[in-house]
């Protein structure tokens, strides 16, 4: 309890409340958003599924611009996750609970961005990107698995809630070193998350009615 007293109130409370708002304004950048409307002057969101991820964004048919996509919310989680450390560090915080509170936040940005009246992306590229910070080996096979199963059914949803419900149990097995409690909740609090706001998907598989990854229909609402 200390130590959540440190993070967000502490002797330096606005600071350390810094940590909090930076990692979700950081996670809260639109990025598929932003490069269709600067590139094709379109809106993502009036595209296939009307989600920011990458995968709609491919669906506007530049792969260049998903892959971008990808990358960039990727790399806001991961770069979340390592300000927070460095930034936890130099206030004398516990750098492990820092960077679980920042990974969190980074996601609950990019699902619930302020910029876009929190109607976010479903957390996939920006969770992999906070767990390669966190616990790379373990984010690494979580990225193995969700390859792995869209090769085999041609559902990126299938590959996404497979992978976010495993991270916990590789994040236990695959890093020791950050296996506190603080870890454990966040492990599970960033892949809930996106399993949640899978909730149509998941609602498509049962019924059978969920678009494969390369489908050309576009009306069903599919993935990240």
């Amino acid at each position: 309890m200390n130590d959540l007293n440190l993070i967000f109130v502490g002797n330096s409370g606005v600071v350390n409340l810094g940590i909090v708002v930076v990692a979700y304004l950081l996670g809260s950048i639109p990025f598929g958003y932003l490069l269709v409307r600067f590139f094709l002057k379109d809106d993502v969101r009036k595209i296939g599924s009307g989600n920011i991820g990458a995968t709609n964004v491919i669906r506007t048919g530049k792969k260049g611009l998903g892959i971008a996509t990808l990358l960039l919310d990727l790399s806001k989680g991961y770069v979340a996750v390592v300000v927070a450390s460095h930034w936890g560090a130099a206030l004398g915080l516990n750098t492990k609970h820092a960077a679980v509170v920042a990974a969190v936040m980074a996601t609950v940005g990019h699902v619930f961005p302020i910029w876009l009246k929190f109607k976010g992306g479903k957390g996939v590229a920006t969770g992999l990107g906070v767990f390669l910070a966190l616990a790379p080996l373990a984010a690494c096979s979580a990225l193995a698995l969700f390859i792995v199963l869209v090769v085999l059914t041609r559902y990126v949803s299938v590959g996404s809630i497979a992978a976010a419900a495993m991270m916990p149990v590789f994040t236990w097995m695959m890093a020791p070193v950050m296996r506190t409690e603080w870890l454990i909740v966040g492990s599970s609090l960033v892949p809930l998350l996106i399993i949640l706001k899978h909730e149509a998907n998941i609602r498509r598989l049962i019924a059978g009615t969920e678009n494969r990854f390369g489908s050309k229909k576009t009306a069903g609402k599919t993935n990240t």
